[in-house]
């Protein structure tokens, strides 16, 4: 049996305990040198070949060539942006090879004395959301977009928070987590960054301090924060994999309600937009999130046509609400995936969007009394998709399978097509049945499951 130890226990094991205040932190790039086999070993693995759209071509190799002095173990805010070049506003740029180990939590919002700054930290003077809610009342300021001086403090709010929580990555880049390694209060924006490997992390609350209220989004208006924990954009060869994904004690089903809508403080949690393309998602755990995961930014016709290709498989989607994925333009390969689906806030799995290309194979859905498979799919402006392999397990039944399009055409109008008009090339290894799926997935997929 192979003995797992935590970048913790390495640490402590080969430097000593020392005593509270006695020492100063140890030195990231020192760190890197005391790293057990399996996390050299892993940090340096690339993309394997034919695994998924990020394969196409060179391939996915991220920070795997990073020299030592490119190498660090980072605990903090500030040890993560110097492993990644120095200056936040400027990382993106930064193009030499780096592979960057986290060790425990590191918080988006850890100011710089190292204590937590809250969204009252970040606010702009002049903004306040009691003053903000009483000035855009649409009983007092109708259906139309917010303006003036209290929308540009929100802005401005907006604007700070960004500087502090969203982190910047640049190309050429691994990040992977060491046991028990949390990302929390903060978004990786990985764009204009191409080759960039992201593993082994639990990400959490990546909250928006200052959401933004938008009266015409759809009948009754919504709330819109902008913060995703993992945004790729303009970029391409991407790898995410063995992740989890999660709100954790701060959830959308706590918040408030404001002019009768969820204050929704969160977005998505792995979203593709803005001409990214050549993306791998595998072994993912969403849990318990409303946005999953958006491919494609708007339906303008544009430059976003022949990119947006991403592979999703053997991820689980776990208590989850929508987008799993919605896709515009791309060619999005979704196989051997589990989905555990139900309650009364359910809104549907695969959104079929705009000029989408979406080839859905082998996955496995269990599902509650309150969703059925006409439910999984939404017309969200597309044509169609090939769907084929499904296996439905409801309300405790047997599993069986399904014909998902089938029974989504036969509830709705106008009918989907049946051919998204592409068969996906690049898979690494068999595709399961579905039935096999939530043996292998439900214990494989996440984080923490790497030995590292």
């Amino acid at each position: 049996m192979r003995r797992i130890l935590t970048g913790a226990t390495v640490i402590a094991l080969l430097l000593g305990a020392a005593p509270a205040g006695a020492a100063p932190r140890p030195d990231p790039a020192a760190d890197s040198d005391r790293l057990s086999w399996s996390a050299r070993h892993l940090g340096r693995q690339v993309l394997p070949e034919r695994d998924g759209w990020a394969a196409e071509g060179a391939g996915t190799t991220g920070g795997s060539t990073a020299t030592p002095e490119r190498t660090r173990v980072v605990r903090t805010r500030a040890e993560l942006v110097a492993a990644l070049g120095g200056d936040n506003a400027g990382n993106a740029t930064d193009t030499t090879p780096k592979l960057i180990y986290v060790d425990g939590t590191v918080d988006g919002f850890e100011g710089p004395d190292g204590t937590t700054l809250s969204c009252a930290d970040l606010a702009d003077p002049q903004y306040r959301l009691d003053a903000y809610l009483a000035a855009y009342d649409r009983a007092v300021w109708g259906r139309v977009a917010p303006t003036g001086p209290l929308e540009e403090a929100r802005v401005r709010s907006v604007a700070n928070q960004t500087r502090q929580t969203q982190i910047n990555v640049g190309p050429n880049t691994t990040i992977i987590g060491l046991r028990g390694a949390r990302l929390t209060g903060l978004t990786l924006m990985i764009d204009r960054a191409s080759n960039v490997i992201v593993r082994n992390l639990t990400f959490v609350d990546a909250r928006d301090c200052f959401p933004a209220w938008s009266p015409t989004d759809g009948e009754a208006g919504n709330w819109n924060s902008q913060y995703d924990q993992i945004s790729v954009r303009r970029s391409d060869h991407v790898w995410v994999d063995h992740n989890t994904f999660t709100d954790g004690d701060n959830p959308d089903s706590a918040q408030p309600t404001h002019f009768g809508r969820p204050y929704q403080v969160h977005d998505g949690s792995l979203d593709v937009t803005h001409t990214a393309s050549l993306v791998t998602a595998s072994w993912n755990r969403f849990t318990g999130r409303d946005k999953l995961m958006l491919i494609g930014s708007s339906n303008t016709v544009g430059p976003d046509v022949g990119r947006l290709k991403v592979t999703l498989h053997h991820n689980l989607f776990d208590s989850v609400l929508q987008r799993l994925p919605r896709v515009r333009f791309g060619q999005v390969d979704v196989y051997n995936n589990h989905y555990r689906l139900g309650g009364g806030d359910f809104q549907y799995a695969l959104g079929v969007g705009v000029q989408s290309a979406l080839y859905a194979q082998n996955n496995f859905f269990t599902l509650d009394a309150t969703v059925e498979p006409a439910d999984l799919l939404y017309d969200w402006g597309g044509t169609a998709l090939t769907e084929r392999g499904t296996w439905v397990r409801q309300d405790g039944g047997p599993a069986r399978p399904v014909d998902l399009l089938a029974a989504y055409n036969a509830a709705h109008d106008p009918d989907l097509g049946a051919d998204a008009g592409w068969t996906p090339t690049l898979r690494h290894g068999p595709v399961l049945p579905a039935p096999l799926v939530p043996l292998l997935v439900g214990p494989l997929a996440g984080a923490d499951r790497l030995p590292v």
